[in-house]
Order: C-alpha cells, then sequence, then structure tokens
C-alpha cells in the first residue's frame, strides 16, 4: 500500500490515542509512507499544544518530536510549490475545506496521478475524509472517523 497521511495520522504515531495501534500497522503495512512538507510545522504545533494543554509532559512531547524528526527523512515529502498550492485552491473552493486540509487533498491527489497508481489518503479529519472520498481516494480508516 502507498499511504499518505496528513498531519492528524501522523500525530498518532507519536502521541498514544484513538487510532494509534492501526497507524502504526498501516506504517509498518505500507511500501511507501509520503505527507506534505507543511506537516513538518502541523506535527511540531500539534504536539506542542499537546503539552501546553497537558495531553504530554514537557519531557515526552520532547521525546514525540525528537522521535518525529528522527523519522522525517524516510517519509516522501511533497514538495508546496505554486502548482500544488493552486490544485489547493481549486480544492478549497470546490470542497469547502480549510487551507491545511485543502492542501493535504491536493497533494494525495498529486503524488497519485504522478505515481499512476492508488494511495491511500489516512486522516482522522472528518472533513477532509469525505473530501477524498469525493475526490476518488482510497480513505483510511475505512469507516468514518
Amino acid at each position: 500500500m502507498i499511504a499518505y497521511l496528513d498531519a492528524s495520522a501522523l500525530v498518532k504515531r507519536y502521541v498514544e490515542e484513538t487510532g494509534t495501534e492501526e497507524v502504526s500497522r498501516l506504517i509498518s503495512g505500507s511500501e511507501v509512507v509520503g505527507t506534505a512538507a507543511t506537516a513538518r510545522v502541523e506535527v511540531a504545533a500539534a504536539l506542542s499544544k499537546a503539552k501546553q494543554i497537558g495531553i504530554l509532559t514537557h519531557e515526552e512531547a520532547l521525546l514525540a518530536l525528537e522521535a518525529f524528526r528522527s523519522d522525517w527523512e524516510s517519509l516522501v515529502r511533497i514538495q508546496t510549490t505554486e502548482m500544488l498550492l493552486a490544485k489547493a485552491e481549486d480544492v478549497a473552493w470546490k470542497q469547502g475545506l480549510k487551507g491545511h486540509a485543502a492542501t493535504h487533498l491536493a497533494a494525495a491527489i498529486f503524488w497519485q496521478e504522478m505515481l499512476g497508481e492508488t494511495v491511500a489518503m489516512v486522516t482522522y479529519d472528518r472533513h477532509l475524509w469525505e473530501a477524498a472520498r469525493r475526490a476518488g481516494l482510497v480513505t483510511f480508516p475505512e469507516s468514518h472517523p
């Protein structure tokens, strides 16, 4: 399987929460895992937020960030080019998505088009999951998050 993970799915790799085990299994079972380059900022921000609201201690958040940084190089990173942003703008308008979600959907669609193979969109954002389905992508989890 070729898996595209948005930030909501990537965070589950580093923070124990609902969906963590299934994301870990999916990553282990995938031949390739990718994300948008912008996920780097989103995951760091999510880990910082988890620390601020007490989900993680400072030490736990720092360890999670270090683990994420260590894994970053192993991910295929879809670059945020002008062409991708134009596609994201179109997706945001047509699908009614927020900017980060539209960027992830555009990146997953772009990657699938470039590979000529099925890319599974992995997200726990309900609106993005629904939009990915409407766009014709395979989604994970299989049922509505």
